[in-house]
């Protein structure tokens, strides 16, 4: 009888990552270098009235509002309206919550390194077109059962094929100004290959609009129905390099815009609704220090490790600001494994940060 008792017991004391879970999808948007002092104060007075800001009244007349609290849910109305009432925010330091990058680095492909790999390398201290020798999340999710060709990124920035080591990991990533190669593609995404082309090259020859992105990321989502998709957006990092804070406001109101959309097309499907959960977050911070400081990271910028993500889904409780204890990005990819249900083990003998239980329990 006690053996019997004890065999129950065990059957119970399953572990999170086997534990049954509602999510079936998932969905990850980055915002390259998205200050978490506007996710949670809303527009910057300080920077509306130095000399990053042009036409400071238009500014003030579209973004400003008396309390933190309204003027970021007029720059991020999907983050403040949707997902802060059913989901779950992370590193509102004003409120005493911490989330961070555990790289030293603070710079883009150190960061999304560590978001996918689970692994802060202090060999990954570039932004070049170096290949990455760490199996990544997305790679490990492709080949698990039922995922297998299931997992699809998208990015504006050129660096992901690198990031994501395509040519070890097989994954699709349409990074730049890549077209998309199905045969098969409808319509409208043969047109994406077109018109990507054509529209306006904001930052340089290599990195894509994000408008293009979010189309692309939309219609593939619509004809394909994959159970992974990761959308990068690059815009916002940017327009703050180049200091320009009233592009760096657009960009981040029409990411909002584009999420929400994104969002509400997935609860309207049938493959999708109520089995999805979204993850949005940033690659790394920005300066506070001086004003000027806005505008750069890296790993003599102090407060450029100073990060944010939110999630929404199924399995995340409803808790809203999560103001508890410090997150680190590292802890990102076993997160996406454990909402899936998987436990992600890198083959190539690196450590995987632990995932982090709150956005599932709420606690």
């Amino acid at each position: 009888m006690k053996k019997l008792a004890f065999v129950l017991l065990a059957a119970l004391a399953v572990s999170p990552a086997m534990a049954q879970r509602k999510t079936k999808n998932l969905i990850i948007v980055t915002l390259d270098g998205m200050r978490w002092q506007e996710v949670y104060r809303g527009a910057d007075s300080a920077l509306i009235n130095s000399k990053f800001t042009n036409d400071k009244e238009d500014v003030k007349k579209r973004y400003w509002a008396a309390t933190p609290q309204e003027r970021r849910a007029i720059l991020f109305p999907f983050l403040w309206n949707t997902v802060a009432k059913q989901g779950q925010l992370y590193g509102n330091r004003d409120a005493g919550g911490k989330d961070e990058i555990a790289n030293p680095y603070k710079f883009s492909y150190p960061g999304y390194n560590e978001i996918f790999t689970g692994f802060p390398d202090v060999r990954m201290n570039t932004n070049d077109p170096i290949v990455n020798p760490n199996m990544n999340v997305l790679e490990y999710i492709n080949k698990q059962k039922g995922f297998e060709g299931k997992v699809i990124a998208f990015s504006s920035w050129e660096r992901f094929p690198q990031i994501l080591n395509v040519n070890r990991s097989g994954l699709p990533v349409y990074s730049g100004y890549s077209g998309l190669k199905n045969a098969d593609a409808n319509a409208r995404l043969k047109y994406l290959n077109e018109l990507q082309q054509n529209v306006p090259h904001y930052v340089n020859d290599s990195t894509r609009s994000d408008f293009v992105t979010y189309e692309y990321s939309k219609e593939y989502l619509k004809q394909y129905k994959p159970r992974v998709l990761f959308m990068s957006f690059d815009e916002t990092d940017d327009m703050a390099h180049a200091g320009n804070y009233k592009s760096y406001l657009e960009f981040a109101k029409q990411e909002d815009g584009f999420i929400k959309n994104l969002w509400e097309m997935v609860q309207a499907d049938p493959f999708y609704k109520n089995n999805t959960t979204l993850i949005i977050t940033c690659d790394h911070g920005r300066g506070y220090a001086q004003l000027d400081s806005w505008r750069h990271h890296g790993s003599d910028v102090v407060g450029a490790e100073q990060t944010w993500f939110a999630v929404i889904g199924p399995d995340t409780a409803p808790t809203g600001e999560v103001l508890t204890g410090t997150t680190y990005h590292k802890q990102l990819a076993q997160t996406m494994a454990l909402l899936l249900g998987l436990d992600f083990k890198a083959n190539a003998g690196h450590e995987v940060g632990d995932a982090i239980k709150s956005v599932l329990t709420g606690k």
